[in-house]
């Protein structure tokens, strides 16, 4: 159970008391992530749903629940993916996308990335709006947590020393996600139809995508791209859930 609370102070706000994680706790937590996200997605669901019940508009039921999100994660993985993006948006050896990402403000590509992931997060969530929606949004932000799994797998040495991402790197065998991304695409056929494995599967694509070229990119991975892949992974499973 040590892994599941580091899980949960690492991704949430509760306060979750763990002393220093060791690598083999640290590991755990990231296989114990999609959980934890499910909880937020829940969370997020409940929120969309009773705002709606109440006459909020779907949209800015939406956007508010994107916003308990953020809060909800202390706003660590979007910041990961606004760093991501102007990390890509770049140009220079890797060490120039680092010291880019590391600089903390947020650039024009960041800006643009926001705006676009977290828009389609929040008119997604705000089509939601019937109880199966609770559970659709519960999915699709697990789905984004199963991502880290695959871009701290085995191979992916860390981009720079120090940091979560070096505390992860490497610490996931191969098979992790996918079985994750397996057992979510049966759960969101239960819940949505075809929507739900379709949903799973184009955010898999995304993740093994950005996986591939950030490594590229930054020379290894980071905890900024275990954010973007969180972001871009729930976005996509949304965005499918939402399709009429």
């Amino acid at each position: 159970m040590s892994a599941l609370a580091l899980a949960l102070s690492w991704l949430t706000v509760l306060p979750v008391r763990t002393g220093i994680p060791s690598a083999r706790t640290a590991a755990g937590a990231l296989r114990w992530a999609p959980l934890v996200g499910a909880l937020l997605g829940g969370v997020a669901g409940l929120v969309v749903r009773g705002l709606t019940a109440v006459g909020v508009p779907g949209l800015v039921a939406g956007l508010l629940a994107v916003g308990v999100l953020a809060l909800g994660t202390r706003g660590m993985h979007v910041d990961g993916l606004a760093d991501t993006a102007d990390g890509l948006g770049c140009f220079g050896p890797p060490e120039r996308a680092l010291a880019v990402m590391k600089d903390g403000g947020a650039g024009p590509f960041a800006a643009v990335t926001l705006l676009v992931v977290l828009g389609v997060q929040a008119g997604s969530l705000g089509a939601l709006t019937s109880w199966h929606a609770v559970a659709g949004s519960a999915i699709a932000v697990a789905t984004g947590r199963a991502g880290f799994c695959w871009v701290a797998r085995r191979g992916v040495p860390a981009a720079r020393p120090g940091g979560l991402g070096a505390m992860v790197a490497e610490s996931q065998a191969a098979w992790v996600a996918p079985v994750w991304w397996a057992v979510l695409a049966a759960a969101g056929y239960a819940v949505a139809g075809w929507r739900g494995p379709a949903g799973v599967a184009l955010a898999a694509v995304l993740v093994v995508a950005l996986s591939a070229h950030t490594a590229r990119r930054f020379g290894g991975m980071s905890g900024d791209v275990l954010g973007a892949a969180a972001e871009l992974g729930a976005a996509a499973v949304l965005l499918v859930l939402a399709t009429a």
